[in-house]
């Protein structure tokens, strides 16, 4: 019987990103990044208006960036001792990285009051050079999903006053999309209290698609329209523009951001 003579040693991630104003916003407060050098890509969604949650979604993605990036390897014996030791380098790394962009934010209010109010959501996923796993953080509404063998799931919990009624059967998903309270979110990066950071550590496989989006997505678009779109015929480019596009196309009440991932196996001979 013939034989693979070739072995998985990885993974490589092909990502493409786009973000829209919406139809009814004046200001795009939302920002994303595709950072593939570093294997860093990240949704952040602005909240405060009048500026300031544009402020602070660019205050938060820089720092992200910033502080995972500039950290160097570290090996288990020299750990901090806050890490928690039942997770990768990498996640640690990323939960310390989203909390320095929750207290740069906090900063920038502190030091100029026109900015109060203002906080921004944020998803991450991170995937270091040829590694086998992703690494995907989030603090409030902004989502993560995966699509594995004809199969969309969420891998995220939206912090928020709506999914909580959703969770314990009082709101539909439905009723939740246009609930007048949809956009109350229950953390966030930005204010008193350092937020509470949802973090998943999960295997690669070949032909995976991840989804990154900002609520202005999944608000206007249910999860099977947002699987058909995204598993639709065409470039990762033009798929991220269908994913827009319908969400527009659906009232556009919010910006509108995306990133698409998708994973493809790194084979060596044996």
């Amino acid at each position: 019987m013939a034989t693979n003579p070739n072995r998985v040693v990885g993974y490589r991630l092909r990502a493409r990103g786009a973000t829209d104003v919406g139809r009814k916003r004046q200001l795009n407060e939302d920002v994303f990044v595709v950072d593939e050098e570093i294997g860093v890509y990240l949704v952040a969604d602005g909240m405060g208006g009048h500026a300031a949650g544009e402020v602070a979604s660019r205050l938060a993605a820089d720092e992200i960036l910033s502080a995972f990036s500039g950290r160097t390897s570290l090996t288990q014996e020299t750990w901090p001792e806050h890490w928690d030791m039942t997770r990768s380098a990498t996640a640690n790394l990323l939960v310390d990285a989203i909390l320095a962009g929750h207290d740069r934010v906090t900063n920038a209010v502190n030091r100029d009051q026109n900015l109060k109010g203002m906080g921004t959501t944020v998803v991450v996923a991170v995937h270091p050079t040829a590694s086998r796993h992703l690494v995907v953080c989030h603090v409030g509404d902004s989502r993560a999903y995966r699509i594995r063998h004809k199969r969309l799931d969420p891998l995220t919990e939206d912090h928020s006053w709506v999914h909580e009624q959703v969770a314990a059967g009082f709101l539909t998903e439905e009723a939740a999309r246009s609930h007048p309270l949809k956009n109350v979110v229950t953390q966030a990066l930005g204010g008193s209290a350092a937020p509470k950071v949802d973090l998943l550590e999960t295997d690669l496989r070949n032909g995976d698609l991840y989804v990154l989006c900002s609520d202005g997505l999944n608000s206007m678009l249910t999860d099977e329209e947002i699987f058909d779109l995204a598993t639709s015929e065409g470039s990762l480019e033009d798929r991220t523009g269908r994913l827009i596009d319908a969400a527009n196309d659906r009232g556009g009440n919010d910006n509108v951001t995306v990133i698409l991932l998708e994973a493809s196996q790194i084979t060596a001979d044996r």
